[in-house]
């Protein structure tokens, strides 16, 4: 059985015929663009045909730019080091920032049609990327000109693309010393975090304080990355006319404040219930003072939770199967034709994701597998990632860059059954830690998450004025946690340091990915519920859903499942169905 990926079916490697003929396509696709750009969007003749050839073209440039760029940073995410990698990755960096000047003129005379729906309705082809092409428009209002466009796109692959690479390739290598039987090892970061998980309280303790401590040897190197990613941010913004990174967040991300405000009200109403999951959590695992950070993923129950990967994947399979046939194929297709990499190992990153590939209609998932029931239900979640690009694999590309938001929602709806199913089937003791599991990830999407949103929101704050120092960063993250955790924590306990690995911190181009993960749970949630009293035609209606989510904004989305995000009563809703856990939970406790 492989565990590792295969990404032959994108190339056999950079050296070989297919890489270098598609980077030498691409390189020309892009001089012919910029040329037919300059010689014939000068006018607006021919609206129809020349903003047809635009989405051809941009559907041409969008295939190559996918094909070898994923396979760049797939490289790269398990061998950080990768010479050729590292050398392809600034090389694709360049060619795509040469586009950037283009792209503004495109998006200007886009944006200048003056009867653009009559336009967009007289072509099939306008008609299909409709939603595509007005989107351009609402974006052209941030544009700035031909030049400083390419200038500061120039300017980012030195910039904040560097940093993130520098920040990268500084974690992915990254050692942690532990002590274990008077020895002192050295492990990859991954499997110290991994640790988390541990039956063995001491294992779990040692681990936490031996992290803590390592990230003194690359604090200052990831804080000065930390800090020219969102400095860089900050400044763009203020270019193109936001108010904000937030502002700007946002509107990339379709939704709007209302939906935001909202989203948060529901959230933080619901702070002391799941606190009281955490302290209840503290009093059996032997503590008075809340919970230490290092035990937030302890396991609670002394019941055998352990799965091989073996095991994880029949077990996903199997649920995903009794979800609906459609589901449970594309997971046995996933497993079968190696589109996972599977263990932790020395230079790959920490965490995991899905990398949907329209172009080849495949996806490749990354996991730091630990063998623990948490491993699996981050399989879960990464294949339905997977699934959701599947379900738009009939739309062009074009129609298939759903926002941020909605990204985490179906990836949180196959959480949801496989943990679902795995109450089902557990007696009282196996039901209670994976209540506890559940609870665990639950707390994690919305108060672990809205600690995060606290402290992004702190460090874009300060960051206007000057870069921070590694304590000052450290204190912004204790506040944010202290905030957020309140007695659910023991406050001698937290973690200081969450900002160093964390990637969602470091997208130059994405900031505040963290009231996704919160939108999708709760989202998610809301669904499943429609699940529930309709078991047999939900499976369809849920794949139409997920199809529509590249080409609508959120609130209409979400208007096509019954569902009001703007409305705070559709959020409380949803976290009952986690604060009804958390009252499970506490009973059960008293039981076992």
């Amino acid at each position: 059985m492989a565990v590792d990926w295969s990404l032959k079916e994108l190339y056999e490697s950079f050296d070989c015929e297919s890489f270098k003929n598609d980077l030498d396509k691409y390189d020309a696709h892009i001089q012919t663009i910029k040329a037919w750009t300059k010689t014939v969007l000068i006018n607006h003749e021919e609206e129809k045909e020349k903003l047809e050839t635009i989405i051809k073209d941009f559907l041409t440039l969008g295939e190559f730019e996918e094909k070898l760029m994923a396979f760049t940073s797939l490289i790269l995410s398990v061998e950080s080091k990768n010479e050729q990698g590292i050398k392809y990755q600034a090389i694709l960096e360049n060619k795509s920032s040469d586009l950037a000047g283009t792209m503004a003129n495109i998006y200007q005379w886009i944006s200048e049609i003056k009867e653009l729906d009559i336009v967009v309705a007289s072509s099939e082809l306008l008609t299909a990327h409709s939603f595509f092409i007005h989107e351009i428009v609402e974006e052209a209002a941030h544009q700035l000109g031909e030049k400083e466009e390419e200038i500061i796109a120039r300017m980012a692959t030195t910039g904040s693309s560097a940093w993130a690479n520098y920040k990268n390739l500084l974690i992915s290598m990254h050692k942690v010393e532990i002590e274990e039987d008077g020895e002192k090892k050295e492990y990859p970061l991954t499997v110290a975090l991994n640790m988390a998980y541990s039956s063995d309280k001491e294992v779990r303790k040692r681990a936490y304080h031996a992290e803590i401590e390592s990230y003194k040897k690359i604090e200052d190197g990831v804080a000065a990355a930390l800090n020219g990613i969102k400095g860089e941010a900050i400044t763009v913004c203020e270019l193109r006319g936001y108010q904000s990174p937030l502002e700007m967040t946002l509107e990339q991300s379709r939704m709007d404040q209302e939906t935001l405000d909202a989203m948060l009200t529901a959230m933080k109403e619901s702070m002391p219930k799941l606190r009281s999951y955490l302290r209840r959590k503290a009093e059996l695992l032997g503590y008075n003072n809340g919970l230490p950070f290092y035990e937030l993923y302890a396991p609670v129950s002394e019941k055998d939770m352990a799965y091989t990967y073996e095991q994880g994947q029949a077990f996903v399979e199997e649920n995903f199967t009794n979800f609906s046939e459609n589901l449970g194929k594309y997971a046995r297709n996933a497993f079968d034709k190696s589109w996972l990499d599977v263990y932790p190992k020395e230079g790959k990153r920490s965490g995991a994701f899905c990398s949907n590939l329209h172009s080849i209609k495949e996806s490749r998932f990354l996991l730091n597998f630990g063998n623990s029931f948490s491993d699996v239900i981050t399989m879960a979640h990464e294949l339905g990632h997977g699934f959701h690009g599947h379900c738009l694999n009939d739309e062009t590309a074009l129609n298939t860059m759903y926002p941020m938001p909605l990204a985490e929602t179906a990836s949180t709806f196959c959480e949801t059954i496989v943990k679902k199913a795995a109450i089902k089937q557990a007696d009282k003791e196996e039901a209670f830690s994976i209540l506890d599991t559940e609870l665990s990830d639950a707390t994690q999407v919305i108060v672990d998450i809205y600690s995060r949103y606290l402290f992004e929101s702190t460090l874009f704050e300060k960051r206007k004025v000057s870069p921070l120092t590694v304590e000052e960063i450290k204190n912004a993250m204790l506040d944010a946690q202290r905030e957020a955790y309140g007695d659910g924590l023991d406050p001698e306990f937290l973690h200081p340091y969450m900002w160093t690995w964390k990637p969602h911190y470091y997208f130059t181009t994405r900031h505040f990915y963290n009231f996704p993960y919160a939108f999708g749970l709760l989202f998610a949630k809301g669904l499943y519920a429609q699940y529930l009293a309709n078991p047999e035609t939900f499976p369809s209606d849920y794949e139409k859903l997920l199809a529509l989510t590249g080409k609508m904004k959120i609130a209409d989305v979400t208007k096509a499942a019954q569902i009001d995000v703007h409305d705070v009563d559709f959020w409380r809703a949803s976290i009952q169905t986690i604060e009804e856990d958390v009252e499970a939970f506490i009973q059960l406790s008293y039981e076992i």
